[in-house]
């Protein structure tokens, strides 16, 4: 999972929640969050770590609530390094979590009380 970052360390805490439901949900999967920027890892270290850990396919999620800069500048960048970095791992980069219509549903029903 791939979100932008905060110093603060309560911000990072649904990204960490969702991490841990993973885990739960789909137990022997590697999971983990990976930042852009004001917090650690940031997505090459922790790539580096799941290769170290012999993962050869790589799913990246975006935790934006849409496509915006960061999504559509930033991370191609990343990935494409990643991908040099890596050429034995397969990347596959999901759109932004915010624009799954699932999501979208989700966020209609807590926002209408649900």
């Amino acid at each position: 999972m791939f979100a932008h970052g905060s110093r603060d360390p309560l911000w990072r805490a649904p990204i960490e929640a969702v991490e841990a439901r993973m885990r739960q949900q789909v137990p022997g999967t590697q999971v983990c969050c990976a930042y852009l920027e004001l917090a650690e890892p940031d997505l090459p270290t922790a790539v580096r770590g799941l290769a170290g850990r012999g993962v050869r396919r790589l799913t990246v999620v975006p935790m934006f609530l849409g496509t915006g800069k960061h999504a559509r500048e930033d991370l191609p960048l990343l990935v494409q390094a990643l991908r040099e970095e890596h050429p034995e791992m397969e990347v596959i980069v999901q759109g932004a979590i915010g624009e799954d219509p699932r999501m979208t549903a989700l966020m209609a029903e807590i926002a209408a009380g649900r």
